[in-house]
């Protein structure tokens, strides 16, 4: 192996690769980016064995690479060394070339670096083919879904399918959703997809929207037991989680008997204002609601004191109610909506309520779970 390129190119690229590596992988071939160089591109591989990312280099996709094959061959270099030769090497250009084995040779101006690394095949064979199932995402849809979900997803792993997001394919729409089993958010999008129901580990999704938001095209692509997302130079795969996702329609009331729509600000503000009040490590907050002009929320704590304020909404349609609730849940659910307005459905003091847009036809919607207290 020996070729020369753009050192800030080819760094770009060791860092997209470099995102699926774990620090603690007991594979130690794991811990390295495979290099594998032919007569005109660069393909870079990294993986934890769960998330997998290719990246193709070559000069008909980027004219400022620079990409100079003297030689074919690969080599699995420890990715802490590989980033940091690269970032740090005197020059533009970067020259790199095996010399004995795995012992690679790495050329600046007049830096050198020699590294020792991994034979190929010490490195787990990847299968990156495209899976059947096929459509396509945009990034801003990878944006707007995390910013609707992400706060909902578990972080434990008591329940592993709880700590990622359930894609759903059906009658065109594609219907993503997170729950830690006390709330429960979701964004559907509408969307021309064959019908499929999967639940992607959130960590994936996550990187997806870091690494493919600078990419003018993206698509899908999906079997029973793995994701894809590409772009015309990086193929990103992860395993998906095991287990029957719950059954979250059952759970969104399709009936409602009180309705407020209040200024978004303003309950975020009162959110806020109140967060510090905690029992437990939770601020718990009463709703009180007799009219739009007599609205009341309040908590307590014995160790710390107590918070009361008065607001007043938009409007209230409904019987008075009486309501407790995790108070950051929903702050967290207020954030994730965009008008100027949001519109609370309730149904009873114990049964869950919902928050959406005002004038959304529920296409982003946060259902939280009241507490019972006893006040």
């Amino acid at each position: 192996m020996n070729f020369r390129i753009n050192k800030l190119r080819f760094y770009e690229a060791l860092t997209i690769a470099a995102r699926a590596i774990s620090s603690n992988s007991p594979v130690p071939a794991l811990s390295g980016i495979k290099v594998e160089v032919s007569q005109d591109s660069i393909i870079l591989t990294g993986s934890d064995a769960t998330l997998s990312i290719q990246v193709t280099l070559n000069n008909a996709n980027d004219e400022s690479l620079g990409l100079q094959v003297i030689e074919p061959g690969s080599v699995v270099i420890d990715s802490r060394y590989l980033l940091d030769i690269v970032k740090k090497i005197d020059s533009s250009d970067i020259h790199i070339e095996i010399i004995d084995g795995t012992l690679t040779h790495f050329m600046g101006q007049k830096a050198e670096f020699r590294i020792n690394g991994y034979r190929p095949s010490e490195y787990p064979s990847i299968e990156f083919s495209e899976p059947a199932v096929r459509f396509s995402l945009s990034p801003d849809m990878l944006n707007s879904m995390m910013a609707a979900v992400s706060f909902s997803i578990s972080n434990k792993d008591t329940r592993p399918v709880l700590t990622g997001v359930n894609m759903q394919a059906r009658n065109g729409s594609l219907i993503c959703t997170g729950t830690d089993s006390f709330r429960l958010s979701r964004k559907i999008f509408q969307i021309d997809c064959p019908e499929f129901s999967v639940t992607v580990p959130a960590r994936t999704v996550n990187e997806a929207k870091s690494i493919f938001q600078d990419q003018e095209k993206m698509s899908v692509s999906l079997s029973e037991k793995k994701i894809q997302f590409r772009s015309p130079k990086i193929i990103m795969q992860s395993t998906l989680l095991e287990g029957s996702y719950p059954d979250t329609e059952r759970l969104i009331p399709s009936a409602f008997n009180d309705t407020l729509v209040i200024n978004r600000s303003l309950l975020q503000a009162a959110m806020d204002r109140s967060s510090f009040i905690k029992t437990d490590n939770m601020t718990i907050i009463r709703l009180q609601i007799s009219s739009a002009e007599d609205i009341t929320i309040s908590s307590k704590s014995q160790e710390i004191g107590e918070y009361n304020e008065d607001l007043s909404a938009v409007s209230y349609e409904g019987i008075p109610i009486d309501i407790s609730f995790s108070g950051s849940y929903l702050l967290d659910a207020v954030k994730s909506l965009s008008t100027e307005n949001v519109v609370i459905h309730f149904t009873e003091n114990m049964k869950p309520f919902i928050i959406t847009n005002e004038g959304d036809d529920q296409s982003v919607l946060q259902l939280i779970l009241p507490i019972r207290t006893y006040n």
